[in-house]
């Protein structure tokens, strides 16, 4: 009933959920959002801003570290600029919690991660849930979504365009292609919390289980 969390990326999409359902749960006193722009209403209570740009310290005090960073390749401008994002600052911030005595991270991945893809952006998210593996917490959470629905603060006209196929042909989604549904970030989010008030060990939850343990989130 007194948990601290620290919510890394929590400008993105899944972010800004994360912040706005744990500034309602009763599990939780204090969420710090590490972020590089500052709020531009703050209207939470128990959510306190920590500049992302000059601060990646973690307090021995937070119990659960929430990581949504990301970043598209578009705007990274480079394979490099990319890895620097979604594997190097991932697994700086994991280091830092683990060095720190977090008990609990629960991290952002994709459906279809894996270190020895041919696709660059998936093999570098394997390559960080490989790297995170190496750390021991009590609990590791890694969460693979399929594409995110919800309202972004970007425009990213493929991820409309995928958004939009997603809605409207939802019906064929069923049996093996399930887990290749869209899902809400808001219930990638539930989720995520929901895994760190029961969850422990190393697991990877893919999204369709992301939607079945989003149902039974409870504040």
């Amino acid at each position: 009933m007194n948990r601290k969390a620290a919510v890394f990326g929590s400008s993105g999409l899944v972010g800004s959920n994360l912040l706005s359902l744990l500034e309602e749960n009763m599990n939780y006193s204090e969420i710090l959002a590490y972020r590089r722009k500052a709020f531009e209403e703050n209207a939470f209570n128990k959510v306190k801003l920590v500049d992302f740009n000059n601060d990646f310290s973690i307090a021995s005090s937070v119990d659960d570290v929430f990581i949504s960073l990301g970043i598209t390749m578009k705007k990274a401008g480079s394979k490099n600029a990319f890895k620097a994002v979604d594997f190097d600052l991932v697994v700086e911030v994991a280091r830092n919690a683990n060095q720190a005595g977090v008990k609990r991270i629960i991290v952002v991945s994709s459906i279809g991660a894996d270190a020895r893809s041919s696709n660059f952006y998936l093999r570098t998210r394997g390559e960080m849930e490989e790297e995170l593996r190496k750390f021991d917490f009590e609990l590791l959470a890694i969460v693979r979504p399929s594409i995110l629905l919800g309202k972004r603060n970007e425009f990213r006209f493929g991820e409309s365009v995928g958004i939009w196929f997603f809605r409207t042909f939802r019906f064929i989604f069923v049996g093996p292609l399930r887990r290749y549904r869209g899902i809400d970030a808001n219930d990638a989010a539930k989720a995520m919390i929901q895994l760190a008030l029961t969850a422990k060990g190393k697991i990877t939850v893919e999204s369709e289980v992301l939607k079945q343990i989003a149902d039974v989130y409870y504040l």
